[in-house]
């Protein structure tokens, strides 16, 4: 039978998360749909609130927003490169790569990245900015992730092209998907409206990404595709 070891820092970074979803989604559906329900009636929370119909969206402060604000724009940005992750990481799951807990726990760190971008500075209180603040902590993990991989790397002389199995190939498209959030996130770090570390993260993870994408190949033994000038 197969055994789930969930460490101390993934279940904090998921209660964490979980706690912003509940109280966001407690301000908006729970009480409008109250009248509905009895104190015996356990009906499970719908997935949809519709109250984005209109083409808002509340921040994690309670700010109501146009959909297009660039927070938002931030946030799909740092949602679609879990998911490119996560894609990635199944490849490397079958593959029978040893650091994709790696990749989970980067999964689980980019929950914090967007719960930070959701909480604008210019309109958070002290309670807001206490429970969504970004440490440094993953930045230095990212580092010292990067520098083991590149131990065990041959010597980086030309540039190559997104290749090397399935696995490196869909962490170069993750990489591609977290150059966009870090350009998204800039202007919002730069104004004061999240922490400096999320941008430093993203790049940073942007870095890893390459590393590994070059680490699943090697030790898959795939040929990365050397860039040559077209004739």
């Amino acid at each position: 039978m197969a055994s789930f070891i969930i460490k101390p820092a993934y279940l904090s970074c998921v209660v964490r998360t979980s706690r912003l979803i509940n109280e966001l989604r407690t301000r908006s559906t729970l009480y409008s749909s109250r009248s509905y329900a009895t104190e015996e009636d356990n009906r499970v929370l719908k997935i949809y609130t519709k109250t984005g119909d209109k083409g808002f969206s509340s921040t994690f402060t309670g700010e109501r927003r146009p959909k297009e604000d660039h927070i938002f724009e931030a946030l799909g940005n740092t949602d679609e490169l879990s998911s490119t992750i996560g894609l990635a990481r199944e490849f490397c799951l079958d593959k029978g790569h040893t650091f994709t807990y790696q990749l989970d726990k980067i999964q689980c760190v980019l929950q914090d990245v967007g719960s930070n971008i959701a909480t604008p500075r210019s309109s958070a209180r002290e309670s807001h900015i206490k429970k969504t603040q970004f440490s440094a902590q993953p930045i230095a993990d990212l580092e010292n992730w990067i520098d083991k991989f590149t131990e065990e790397l041959p010597p980086l002389t030309n540039f190559i092209l997104p290749s090397g199995g399935k696995g490196s190939a869909a962490l170069h498209l993750a990489r591609t998907v977290c150059r966009r959030a870090e350009r998204s996130v800039a202007p919002i770090v730069r104004t004061g409206e999240a922490d400096p570390e999320v941008a430093k993260f993203l790049n940073r993870l942007s870095d890893y990404l390459f590393t590994a994408a070059r680490y699943a190949a090697t030790k898959e033994g795939k040929e990365e595709t050397i860039y040559k000038r077209p004739e």
